[in-house]
């Protein structure tokens, strides 16, 4: 009888976790009702503070003044790492780099809604959610205009939409960075404003790896994608923060 009874006490507490976990875009818009929903300033009052704490010494290492007036988000989805990149009407300075706690998909571009695929691109960002079903997220532009012109032409007429930069660690299609983390580029982007956020996502890391090779069998307009991440004459995103 223990037994059925440890085994029923575990089945519960792995089902509260699951609703926990996976089942947030339902949850949470109830709970954000009874409670009532936070705006962006509710966020940069509430976690303002540890936020900058937690990110100022990086920036007194790059040398560089907090909060600045330009952001670079890099994403390499093989390595899974986020770099974030400031300026300050000057070169592009790096200030550090975090682990991408969850992703989905393979290498590749996304395509159309529900392949569970982390685009790829340079993107901006439309909006702050401070009432994310997962913490707090930022919006990005996708699809862009690159990614609608392909899409019409290859007859792709859902090619996908909502990808974010959010919290916890799930995803399905999206950069699930964790809450602290989340809390942070949200409070910095706040403070700069996201019309100076520019977000890149590679498939592997353009300053290292020729990722051309890696359009090798794709469309024409994947190898042209990724020249636009890459080229050094064009002067974008990896080699602009090399120095271009």
């Amino acid at each position: 009888m223990n037994i059925i009874k440890y085994l029923a006490i575990a089945a519960l507490i792995i089902g509260i976790t699951c609703v926990y976990l996976f089942m947030r875009p339902i949850w949470v818009p109830i709970y954000q009702k009874v409670v009532g929903k936070q705006t962006v300033s509710d966020v940069v009052n509430a976690y303002g503070n540890t936020s900058r704490d937690r990110l100022v010494p990086y920036f007194q290492k790059a040398g560089v003044q907090y909060p600045p007036s330009q952001i670079t988000l890099l994403a390499v989805k093989d390595t899974k790492k986020l770099e974030l990149w400031v300026s300050n009407e000057g070169e592009p300075v790096y200030i550090r780099s975090y682990p991408v706690l969850a992703t989905s998909g393979i290498l590749g571009p996304k395509l159309e809604e529900g392949d569970k695929q982390v685009p790829e691109g340079i993107y901006s960002l439309e909006y702050l959610n401070p009432n994310s079903a997962f913490h707090l997220s930022m919006k990005l532009n996708y699809p862009n205009e690159f990614d609608l012109k392909h899409a019409q032409a290859e007859g792709r007429t859902e090619p996908g939409t909502n990808i974010f930069i959010h919290g916890k660690a799930i995803s399905i299609g999206c950069l699930a960075m964790g809450d602290e983390v989340i809390e942070e580029l949200f409070v910095l982007t706040s403070l700069v404003g996201k019309k100076s956020v520019t977000v890149a996502i590679a498939p592997s890391d353009p300053r290292k790896d020729d990722i051309l090779e890696l359009a090798s069998g794709r469309p024409d307009w994947v190898n042209e994608l990724y020249l636009d991440i890459s080229n050094k004459d064009r002067c974008r995103v990896a080699d602009t923060l090399s120095g271009c």
